[in-house]
């Protein structure tokens, strides 16, 4: 963005000017800054990114962002804002209108990411497509997505996250997007908004600022329903309508809307997934052949379901994160499909007061499934505990763990050819060090 520009996008104050003509690119990071790019220092709890002025421009930038009105030697330019997130958002904003794609905003409690990844392997078969990278969802994320964009992207998928109310209306206040998509509102971040009411009301939050010619696609939840506020056009979609043809370990086939698709990954969820995905292409007028490649082409990425081989023991890690409704789903799928189930089951994180009642839930829950009884269940941590000790209820076999290394050397001393094992847990359980200590155990 040329210097006039960003001026006009934030209502900087100039305290130098370079009187160029010239398009600058932006760095928030000291540790990768480029030589002629400019800093815009963030500030966080426990960070303030104005401290390393000197040492960007030491590595070459051509000037800053700052609320002061210091000037240090060595800057070409310097713009003076009242707060610099702020200043993003705000370049944010204009450079998506700037570059005009159609921008898809996805959110949801969970499946987000698996949905944003699906829309790009459909959509990108058709358009110039930018993506949000990994699950950079909040609102520096955007920003560095949509200046991911070069000149003549088409389509701009935007992810957004929350941690609470206000969160996902402020992203979709400068993303403004045309469709807007909610996989659905579950239990996440319950114990930090309180009730399924205020998750539902924090996911709608996307449709504030959508075009009021857009459309607005979400799963067909009462919650959802009563929240939305946009009068444009609203499309609701469910299992009840779709007929699956078949479910086996990674795929699944069915029908919707008269048409087969294909899935290279299993369970009910990623169908319902899928089916945002379908109602978005048709109405971005993407072919059916596009969007049944494009969904047979997707792919996990990393801890979502990723499967791995140890010596004859299958592995099948999707511990990027864990509420009641994802371990439910990902955990019925799993004892459907596979023989021999070991399930390993770690502490959900951030359900708040509640949480020791959620984790026995779970464990009701799956006492209900077929074929539960065998099933061996070994779980890591005092609120997985709940859920194992549910199952014993049951009779199912079940054993305990403090932390990971336990559970290891349990699965390292116990485990057959033709096992498959399955993790699932909260991030913050770093369940990645069970299949780290196994492959060092030679499993």
């Amino acid at each position: 963005m040329r210097e006039d520009e960003i001026v006009k996008a934030t209502g900087a104050q100039i305290l130098k000017s370079a009187g160029s003509t010239a398009d600058y690119v932006f760095s928030t990071d000291t540790r990768s800054i480029k030589e002629g790019e400019i800093y815009l220092p963030l500030k966080g709890a426990n960070f303030d990114g104005e401290k390393f002025i000197q040492d960007a421009l030491k590595k070459g930038a051509a000037g800053y962002f700052t609320t002061s009105d210091e000037v240090f030697d060595g800057a070409k330019v310097v713009f003076k804002v009242d707060d610099t997130l702020e200043a993003y958002l705000k370049l944010a904003g204009f450079y998506r209108k700037k570059i005009n794609p159609k921008v898809i905003g996805i959110t949801g409690s969970s499946g987000k990411t698996t949905a944003k990844e699906m829309m790009y392997s459909v959509l990108s078969r058709k358009f110039r497509t930018v993506k949000t990278f990994s699950n950079h969802n909040n609102e520096i994320g955007f920003c560095q997505t949509v200046f991911d964009m070069a000149p003549g992207t088409e389509v701009l998928i935007v992810e957004m996250g929350m941690r609470g109310l206000g969160e996902i209306e402020l992203i979709s206040r400068y993303a403004q997007p045309d469709i807007a998509v909610i996989t659905n509102a579950g239990t996440s971040h319950i114990g930090r908004l309180g009730s399924l009411e205020n998750i539902a009301k924090a996911k709608c939050e996307i449709a504030q600022h959508l075009n009021p010619k857009g459309v607005f696609i979400a799963l067909e939840q009462d919650r959802i329903k009563n929240n939305v506020h946009f009068d444009g056009e609203k499309i609701y979609y469910s299992l009840k309508n779709v007929r699956i043809l078949e479910k086996k370990p990674s795929y699944s086939k069915f029908i919707y809307k008269n048409k087969e698709y294909e899935l290279n990954v299993e369970g009910d969820y990623n169908i319902e997934n899928a089916l945002g995905i379908i109602e978005t292409a048709e109405k971005l007028g993407v072919s059916y052949t596009d969007i049944r490649s494009g969904l047979f082409a997707y792919k996990p990425i990393e801890k979502r379901w990723e499967v791995q081989n140890l010596a004859g023991v299958k592995i099948i890690n999707d511990s990027y994160n864990a509420n009641p409704d994802s371990m439910k789903a990902s955990v019925k799928t799993f004892i459907e499909l596979y023989k021999n189930p070991v399930v390993v089951l770690g502490n959900m994180c951030e359900l708040g007061e509640n949480e020791v009642e959620l984790h026995r839930e779970v464990g009701r829950y799956l006492t209900a499934q077929k074929n539960i009884k065998n099933v061996k269940f070994l779980t890591v941590g005092n609120l997985a505990a709940e859920i194992g000790l549910e199952l014993e209820k049951s009779g199912v076999f079940v054993k305990k763990f403090d932390n990971n290394n336990d559970v290891s050397c349990y699965i390292l001393d116990n485990s057959n050819v033709g096992n498959t094992i399955f993790l699932k847990a909260s991030r913050a359980m770093k369940f990645e060090e069970i299949i780290e200590n196994l492959k060092r155990g030679k499993l």
